[in-house]
């Protein structure tokens, strides 16, 4: 069983500290224990840049005090060290790592330094940097944009810890968080650069609710081979419903995107003068028109072929495409997907939907103002609970719930959440979450588990984002490429970070 990483506000950051603390760890040694991983890190990241002196700003507490036994371990090493200290130390621990790190560290400000280490505030800041700490972090900036390269340690210093505020942050290009990932560095990648956790040996008891950081390892090593004697049915038979007048394009990159994830056949129910359309676009899809009002119609056309279903993707929001969404849930008792419109039409009815969808494997992609309708919240409310409020609309509605954003949160109604953290701002463009549908509908017709299906989506959709653009911006990334990289994620070798670090993630938008 691969374990995944923990994903905590400061305050579940700090309970872990105190709980490991209790069990007897003493609070230094897990000062230690980060710094020192920091340094380690650091030395093999950035060995060139070690050639020059590096400048560590350091804080008054213990994020701070991580500072100072960076310092030491890097000054041991034989780098040059010079610390800016933002206020004296005021916790015993920093103040005891100041104290050793001291007589091998120079003090005066540097000039130009290529490398820089942030640490000045950690999780427990909260509010407007002020001071001697905001004036550190205008010259960490400045330095940066003079060409210097920040870590930054556990945060980078003024974003919110919780919320991802990043309006008084440093803005960093490496940031080393320690223990368990934070909410608000999911939420402000754009300031953390590349985000590496590392393991400091906390003592984290067992949570079933616990949030939970979807990892390559562990979605790799649950997804189900293909067998060597496989048939085209074998690999599951897929039903798309929707493509109404002027949106086929919607069905048709959920179709592509299901074959792309190793669905063995699709069948797309589209508005009858889109057939042409969609079998000219994808000939290796079979095509049938909606289904009428009469059952035997929609037996024919879904229920008695599909193995899982995926309705919405252009279906539109209409009285009729309403109808045709209670006809196909009510008869159709499988594993289902419900998407974009296949949401809107139920808007402000999460009660219908229930009653539709109770009783099997079934999963919600909607993103915020989808979600918002359907569960009555404000788009506001939902940003602002994004890890939370998934739990009460799984529980409305008898279903997973993929709540899309940056990042992905999936949620099953017994709290259960998994957080996807993959992807770029690539994906934020029309079709990309027809694309992530169809991803899911077949993860889902292969596996039966809606919360994994959902998850491994997030994370594949993510992933070959990543991988289309290759490190670089996404300007220029088009849902085209992010479709091809599809096959190269289901490649990538499952090998896991190496110890200490748990997990990963690259830069949301790397520095030009």
């Amino acid at each position: 069983m691969i374990p995944l990483a923990r994903v905590t506000t400061a305050r579940e950051s700090a309970a872990l500290d105190a709980s490991t603390i209790a069990a007897g760890v003493p609070s230094r040694a897990l000062m230690q224990r980060a710094g020192a991983a920091a340094a380690s890190e650091i030395a093999r990241r950035y060995a060139s840049l070690l050639r020059e002196p590096a400048a560590i700003y350091v804080g008054p507490g213990n994020n701070g005090g991580d500072g100072w036994v960076v310092a030491r371990a890097l000054a041991a090493a034989g780098v040059r060290v010079r610390v800016v200290a933002a206020g004296d130390a005021r916790t015993d621990d920093a103040k005891a790592e100041r104290a050793l790190a001291e007589p091998l560290v120079e003090r005066e400000p540097p000039a130009a330094p290529p490398l820089i280490i942030d640490a000045l505030l950690g999780t427990g800041s909260s509010g407007a940097p002020r001071g001697e700490v905001a004036a550190a972090i205008a010259a960490v900036n400045a330095a940066r944009d003079a060409g210097a390269t920040v870590v930054a340690l556990d945060v980078p210093s003024g974003l919110d810890a919780d919320g991802g505020d990043a309006t008084h942050s440093v803005r960093a290009d490496l940031t080393l968080t320690f223990g368990t990932m934070k909410r608000g560095l999911l939420v402000g990648r754009g300031v953390a650069g590349r985000i590496v956790l590392l393991d400091i040996g906390l003592l984290a008891p067992p949570d079933e609710g616990a949030l939970r950081l979807v990892s390559s390892p562990w979605v790799l090593s649950r997804i189900p081979a293909i067998p060597a004697e496989a048939h085209k049915g074998i690999r599951k038979k897929l039903v798309i419903i929707g493509g109404q007048i002027g949106m086929a394009g919607a069905p048709m990159l959920a179709a592509r995107a299901a074959m792309r994830s190793g669905i063995g056949m699709v069948r797309l129910v589209v508005a009858h003068d889109n057939l042409p359309i969609v079998q000219e676009g994808l000939p290796e899809a079979l095509a049938r028109p909606w289904p009428g009002a009469r059952e035997d119609e929609v037996r024919e056309a879904v229920t008695d072929w599909a193995d899982a279903v995926l309705i919405g993707p252009g279906l539109g929001e209409t009285p009729e495409s309403r109808s045709l969404a209670e006809r196909v849930l009510s008869l159709w008792r499988g594993p289902v997907v419900v998407d974009a419109d296949g949401l809107n039409v139920f808007r402000g009815d999460a009660k219908k939907l229930s009653s539709l969808l109770a009783g099997r494997p079934a999963l919600l992609t909607p993103h915020v103002a989808e979600f918002s309708r359907l569960h009555g919240a404000s788009p506001d409310d939902v940003l602002a609970r994004r890890f939370d409020i998934g739990v009460e609309l799984a529980r409305l509605t008898s279903a997973m719930v993929l709540l899309k954003g940056v990042p992905t949160i999936v949620s099953s109604a017994t709290g259960a959440r998994l957080v996807s953290a993959a992807g770029t701002p690539a994906l934020a463009a029309a079709g990309s979450g027809d694309l992530l549908a169809g991803i899911a509908a077949t993860l889902l017709s292969h596996t039966g588990d809606a919360l994994f299906a959902g998850a491994a989506a997030a994370w594949a959709h993510g992933t070959a984002a990543e991988l289309a653009g290759e490190n670089g911006p996404a300007r220029g990334v088009t849902l085209t490429d992010i479709e091809a990289m599809l096959s190269r994620v289901w490649r990538l070798p499952d090998a896991d970070c190496g110890y200490p670090v748990l997990a990963e993630l690259p830069a949301a938008e790397p520095r030009p």
